[in-house]
């Protein structure tokens, strides 16, 4: 591949549901994070007067999808599924950008993925210009950064 210059948009990807589309296209995915807390440290014995920083747990940030409403029946079953069977229901969630030619150039993998908020659409009569949004907002446990 050859060097780039010009950074990716952020408007050209995939989201993928344990290898299927059945839930449709997203206008927004944010929350892709990951974080290592340190805990702090020093020896009674050191001569400097300062601690060291050892790295502790890990954690993944919560990860936000939006779209337009378009069919929520495969969403809601897999909430439906997260309520009654528990841990069983996780997913594995990727997240594929693409370059302008539609091939991909970077998958965020996340693991163990299970609905914990879902927000719907603010309905009103105002008239017929505003898109009817819904949110869906994962737990995450792991987060992998792969090349395609």
């Amino acid at each position: 591949m050859p060097d780039r210059q010009v950074p990716y948009g952020t408007f050209n990807y995939l989201v993928n549901f344990d290898g299927s589309d059945i839930f449709g296209g997203f206008s927004d995915v944010s929350g892709l994070s990951s974080e290592i807390t340190m805990a702090e440290y020093r020896n009674g014995n050191e001569a400097e007067n300062h601690v060291r920083k050892v790295p502790g747990v890990h954690k993944v940030g919560d990860v936000t999808f939006k779209r337009g409403i378009i069919d929520s029946k495969a969403l809601w079953a897999w909430i439906k599924e997260t309520r009654t069977v528990g841990y069983a229901a996780k997913k594995m969630v990727t997240v594929v950008l693409q370059d302008e030619s539609h091939q991909p150039v970077q998958k965020w993998v996340l693991h163990g993925c299970a609905p914990m908020k879902y927000t719907g659409p603010t309905l009103a009569g105002k008239g017929g210009t505003d898109v009817a949004m819904e949110e869906l907002v994962l737990s995450v446990e792991g987060l992998e950064i792969e090349a395609p």
